[in-house]
């Protein structure tokens, strides 16, 4: 089994940041994506950024603003959040796809999510 571990969610102002962290634990083989996705409340889940095969994918919405990076031998992710905005306001889920080694298979995981609320 793996889990992912968030870190780094709180209440911020309007115009601040915050550094979002998870980290990968378990039998892992490999991680073929790793990002963060976001709901607000009555919204879908929505992709926020994610590494996908080498490519880096950001929503429109936060382009410029959010930097995501990873530290492989670590396992972990992290988003960079500057420029918050109120409509930032959700809890945020790390998501990866891993291929475990025992079992050997390769399956999505999600992390608890974490609550990132942002102040007007």
């Amino acid at each position: 089994q793996v889990q992912l571990v968030e870190s780094g969610g709180g209440l911020v102002q309007a115009g601040g940041s915050l550094r979002l962290s998870c980290a990968a634990s378990g039998s892992i083989l490999s991680i073929t994506v790793m990002g963060w996705y976001r709901q607000a409340p009555g919204k879908q889940r929505e992709l926020v950024a994610a590494f996908h095969s080498g490519d880096t994918n950001y929503a429109d919405s936060v382009k410029g603003r959010f930097t995501i990076s990873r530290d492989n031998a670590k396992n972990t992710v992290y988003l960079q959040m500057n420029s918050l905005k109120p409509e930032d306001t959700a809890v945020y889920y790390c998501n990866a796809e891993v291929t475990t080694l025992m079992p050997l298979r390769k399956s999505t995981y999600w992390g608890q999510g974490t609550q990132v609320t942002v102040s007007s």
